[in-house]
């Protein structure tokens, strides 16, 4: 499998969180058409497009059209990394949720890179200077630390990602995304500022807002 640089990507794998049970959406967001496409599709695209084989964690519809799709047995976004964690043999595993189509495939590049770089147990992009849950590259080897974080009934993902780091004595890496872009490193094809990249979308509202954002049938 070749990345957008034409790297063999042999040790990553990436995983679309879908088990959400989309109640503002008010029906089940991974089958809601942004334009053309459906937000399944549109993260499945974001993943591929940085050279990473995709499955669907969690599905609420019939999904496997699309992907593979991995139960996720219902227990929540922490069950489904833990579940994605389980599923693999590779070195990292990337997360993106269903929601969020706006991101570019090379933010996501570049958290695999360095994660690689730095060891990172966890990997996370921060924008407004706030640190984001999503999308993250996780070490496979964070999944013990983050079971016992979930069996503790500690399902937050974020201090969780923060306790396993700690566990694994390897660094808990943010990245600025915005200080990325201003020196050239991250760029949006479509020129979106770097705060507009993380849009979530939850309600009908933000998928009209999202609507204009996003070329249709491009990878990102």
């Amino acid at each position: 499998m070749n990345s957008p640089h034409g790297q063999v990507v042999v040790d990553v794998d990436g995983f679309v969180l879908a088990g959400g049970q989309s109640n503002r959406m008010g029906s089940d967001k991974a089958l809601i058409k942004l334009n053309d496409q459906h937000l399944v599709v549109h993260a499945l695209n974001i993943l591929r497009g940085a050279g990473l084989a995709a499955t669907i964690a969690g599905a609420r519809s019939a999904l496997s059209a699309y992907a593979p799709v991995l139960d996720d047995a219902g227990l929540g976004p922490l069950g489904g990394v833990c579940a994605a964690l389980a599923s693999t043999s590779a070195e990292y595993a990337v997360l993106l949720p269903i929601d969020m189509p706006l991101l570019p495939s090379s933010l996501i590049s570049f958290l695999v890179e360095c994660a690689r770089s730095t060891h990172s147990a966890v990997t996370v992009p921060s924008v407004n200077g706030f640190a984001q849950t999503f999308p993250c590259v996780l070490k496979s080897a964070v999944l013990p630390a983050l079971e016992s974080e979930f069996k503790a009934g500690n399902d937050g993902c974020f201090s969780a990602f923060r306790a396993a780091a700690v566990h694994l004595y390897k660094p808990f890496t943010s990245l600025a995304v915005e200080n990325l872009v201003q020196a050239g490193q991250l760029e949006h094809p479509n020129g979106l500022p770097p705060a507009l990249w993380f849009l979530n979308i939850n309600t009908l509202a933000d998928l009209d807002r999202a609507r204009p954002l996003v070329a249709t049938n491009q990878v990102i």
